[in-house]
C-alpha cells in the first residue's frame, strides 16, 4: 500500500470513527442494550466491508493503475450491495434493534464514504510518475545538429 493510500484509508476511519461513536451512543440512549448491540454490529461491519473493499481495490489496481475507476465503481458497487443485503437479512432479527442498526449502518458508511472523498480531494498526489525527459547528468538536446562540417 502506498503512503497516499494509507492516508486515505485513515483519513476515512477518523472520519467514520467519532459518528459511528455518536451513532452508538444515540442508539443505546434510544433503544437500551439492544440499540448497543445493533450500533456496535453495524460500526462494525462498515469497518470490515469498507476496509476490505479499500484493500481489494488497492489490490486491483496495484499492477494496473489504468483500471481504477472500473475497479473503484466495482468494489463501491459490491458493497452497497452487501450492505444491502445484511440489512434486509437482520432486518427481523431479535438478537438487536434492527432500527438502530440499520441507521448507525447508513450513518458511519455515508461518513467513511465521505472521509475517503475528503482525503482523496485534499491529499497532494501525482497523477502521473514524473520522468525526466533528459537525464540529469547530460544536457538537453536542443535539436540542433552538433556535427558540423568545417569544410
Amino acid at each position: 500500500m502506498q503512503s497516499n493510500d494509507a492516508r486515505i484509508l485513515r483519513g476515512a476511519a477518523v472520519v467514520a470513527a467519532p459518528v459511528g461513536v455518536v451513532a452508538t451512543v444515540v442508539s443505546t440512549l434510544v433503544a437500551g442494550g439492544k440499540g448497543l448491540i445493533g450500533a456496535l454490529v453495524a460500526v462494525t461491519v462498515v469497518a470490515v466491508f469498507f476496509g476490505l473493499g479499500f484493500a481489494a481495490l488497492m489490490r486491483l489496481t496495484q499492477d494496473k493503475p489504468q483500471v481504477t475507476m472500473m475497479a473503484g465503481m466495482l468494489v463501491y458497487t459490491v458493497q452497497m450491495l452487501l450492505i444491502g443485503v445484511f440489512i434486509i437479512v437482520f432486518s427481523g432479527t431479535t438478537l438487536f434493534n434492527s432500527r438502530a442498526f440499520a441507521l448507525t449502518l447508513l450513518v458511519t458508511a455515508l461518513a467513511w464514504v465521505g472521509g475517503q472523498v475528503r482525503h482523496s480531494l485534499t491529499s497532494k498526489m501525482l497523477y502521473v510518475d514524473p520522468v525526466p525527459s533528459a537525464p540529469a547528468n547530460e544536457p538537453a538536446h536542443t535539436g540542433k545538429s552538433e556535427l558540423r562540417d568545417e569544410t
